[in-house]
């Protein structure tokens, strides 16, 4: 990331982690970038399981997701990570000061050359979340949070936005959950939403449920769920120019934007492989888009 967008820009990097850094570790980080860099501790109530969680119940809840062969089904961290990227991170001391936010995880890679600042395109455009990959979320591991969002809209119906996503989400206007979302380890976003009245509630609502760790709820159908229902349709942006990679899966940019951006992936390397032809992929500037079969991209341009 450094190489392809920051060494230009310079943003500041902060690194949270569940435990003090070592002093090895920030010289390492330090030395490979020009830009700033912050180190801090996540409180402990932010990333443990609250005492008020029922654990036998929790322990029946991950036993069962074992039983079917679901990934991280039994990993109490994850659902740690998950609560605390849904509702807890943007409020961290040290990013009171900041609006905007580019999530970062190890092990990713980034193909292309990004001659353009994001975020300045999402503030110039009023947008509020960008995403590069979307799927189907895992059914055995939200069970209950369509019902749960459903029950928390009914009782406050002014946080919907009047021109919101929800046939990204449903394909029968609500009644049921399709289960697509944004692939929250790349996430560009305002954290203003995360900290708005509507966001702050809903994950409120969420929290007092238990759903983190009684089921396996993670943030990216939260994130997803929330920007789809309480913002605008056009204030999301699919980045289909930035080639980026979470094993297993890559966004790999096409046509003209893989050219453009002097990307080193293989654009036939795309999530699930490109599922539709030139006469069905073609967008209005003329690029192939990612229809995958197990992509929800379809879902997302079917809004526009």
């Amino acid at each position: 990331m450094e190489m392809k967008f920051n060494r230009k820009y310079k943003y500041p990097w902060v690194l949270l982690n569940d435990e003090p850094f070592t002093a090895e570790f920030k010289r390492r980080v330090s030395v490979l970038t020009d830009a700033p860099v912050s180190f801090g501790e996540i409180p402990h109530d932010h990333w443990h399981q609250p005492d008020w969680i029922d654990e036998e119940k929790a322990q029946e809840g991950r036993n069962r997701l074992v039983r079917q062969g679901i990934i991280y089904g039994d990993l109490y961290r994850y659902r740690n990570m998950c609560r605390f990227n849904s509702g807890f991170f943007y409020h961290h001391e040290l990013l009171q000061s900041y609006k905007w936010y580019w999530r970062v995880e190890p092990d990713i890679r980034y193909f292309c050359d990004l001659d353009y600042d994001p975020f300045l395109f999402m503030e110039d455009n009023n947008k509020l979340y960008g995403f590069t990959i979307s799927m189907p979320e895992w059914e055995p591991t939200i069970p209950t949070l369509w019902g749960e969002t459903k029950q928390f809209v009914e009782q406050n119906p002014h946080y919907l936005h009047a021109d919101n996503s929800m046939d990204f989400l449903s394909d029968n206007a609500g009644d049921t959950y399709n289960l697509c979302h944004f692939w929250s380890n790349f996430e560009i976003a305002n954290m203003d939403f995360w900290r708005s009245e509507a966001y702050s509630s809903y994950f409120q609502h969420l929290e007092s449920t238990g759903g983190f760790y009684y089921e396996r709820w993670g943030d990216a159908p939260i994130h997803s769920i929330a920007v789809s229902l309480f913002a605008g349709r056009d204030q999301v942006h699919f980045f289909k120019d930035i080639g980026y990679r979470h094993s297993p899966f890559q966004h790999c940019p096409q046509g003209r934007d893989w050219s453009n951006g002097h990307c080193s992936c293989d654009p036939n390397d795309n999530f699930g492989g490109l599922f539709a032809r030139w006469c069905a992929s073609q967008h209005t500037d003329g690029t192939l888009l990612d229809f995958a079969q197990n992509s929800c991209l379809k879902q997302f341009m079917r809004l526009f």
